[in-house]
């Protein structure tokens, strides 16, 4: 079976030229150096403006980035439309092309749509693609979609397609929230294994007034790695909570702030796994090789840090904040454009933007 994506990924913005047509180039490019900064590509999201793109739009500018050379290991694409005929044949087109998996969006123009009727479009859509090679990520925005990803809803997916249904991003901002179904789906131990000491949530106050539960910093001897599990691999859609999901059992995050800091976001990653792998092996300091372990200090410190970078862009539309920060970083003015009915940052917004990131000291190494 093929590896699992995991780790941190950036939902890739979309650069647009002066017509509004997708800049083909510069995505690629901007592909291209999120992958050199350690970070997986999650094309065709939220922060990707893909729901202000047609569905051939998405196809031509994925066939493009796949004929550039970039490693479709590393390659999650945004596929969930409305309609059922898009989103299989984009998710269709991704399978083909060897992509590590689908992020599928429920359709979202009806609110108040059942349980069954969302099962019948997943499951449609499972069994119209028809390759043992689908791996579909359930993608939960309720602040966007309004249409929301259930428990229920999973359990009924996994029960009738283990392999195809791989795990989801949760972007509901709620730390209870993404608790429930890493309870319930993401931690299962390979037979041989045990899990103990699981801590249920607490009701801490967390990034942006969101309840984070507790991230539990002192791991358990007990723990398994992520390598012992199976199932559900749940990515969180803020690296705001990316030491709590790491902490839990999850698998990383799938954040718009990774389109400009990938690398320190991807620092977190590591340290987690580190400081996981040192803790169930009981050694104190070092590994094996000598390298000097992630203490839950710094793990703590390094959360704390990324938080003030997301904590400026999210002052902003963020979108467009994102796109005027690879802007001033690429000194390439063109990246500001967004596609209507978004619309960039004010002049002063933008100098603002600038100062507070000089500010802490921000940078775009190689960009």
């Amino acid at each position: 079976m093929t590896k699992r994506i995991r780790g941190v990924l950036a939902p890739v913005v979309t650069p647009f030229g002066a017509d509004l047509s997708a800049d083909k180039e510069r995505f690629i490019e901007h592909c291209q150096w999120l992958l050199s900064q350690n970070c997986g590509l999650a094309v065709f999201g939220t922060t990707s403006e893909a729901n202000s793109l047609a569905a051939e739009e998405r196809s031509t500018l994925l066939d493009k980035l796949v004929a550039s050379g970039v490693d479709t290991a590393r390659l999650m694409v945004g596929t969930g439309c409305c309609s059922i005929t898009e989103t299989v044949k984009l998710t269709a087109q991704a399978v083909t092309h060897g992509c590590a998996g689908v992020l599928m969006l429920p359709p979202f123009y009806y609110k108040g749509v059942s349980e069954e009727g969302l099962y019948r479009y997943f499951s449609e859509v499972v069994q119209r693609v028809g390759d043992p090679r689908t791996r579909i990520y359930l993608y939960h925005i309720p602040a966007v979609a309004a249409v929301g990803i259930t428990p229920g809803l999973v359990e009924r997916l996994l029960k009738s397609y283990p392999n195809a249904i791989a795990g989801m991003k949760d972007s509901s901002g709620d730390w209870n929230n993404t608790m429930t179904f890493l309870h319930a789906f993401a931690v299962r131990p390979r037979a041989g294994t045990k899990l103990e000491n699981r801590n249920p949530p607490s009701t801490s106050s967390g990034p942006a007034g969101k309840s984070e539960g507790n991230p539990n910093l002192q791991i358990s001897k007990a723990e398994q790695t992520h390598e012992d599990q199976t199932g559900f691999d749940v990515f969180v859609g803020s690296e705001s909570f990316l030491l709590a999901n790491m902490r839990n059992g999850g698998v990383g995050c799938i954040s718009a702030t990774a389109n400009v800091n990938p690398a320190a976001i991807h620092g977190l990653y590591e340290a987690c796994k580190e400081l996981d792998r040192i803790n169930r092996i009981n050694r104190i300091g070092s590994d094996e090789d000598g390298k000097l372990a992630a203490s839950p200090t710094d793990v703590k410190d390094q959360q704390q840090t990324l938080n003030v970078v997301r904590g400026i862009f999210a002052k902003y539309p963020m979108i467009a904040a994102l796109k005027q920060g690879i802007a001033i970083y690429a000194n390439d003015p063109a990246w500001a454009k967004v596609r209507p009915p978004l619309v960039e940052l004010t002049a002063e917004q933008a100098k603002m933007l600038a100062a507070e990131l000089r500010g802490i000291g921000f940078t775009m190494p190689g960009l």
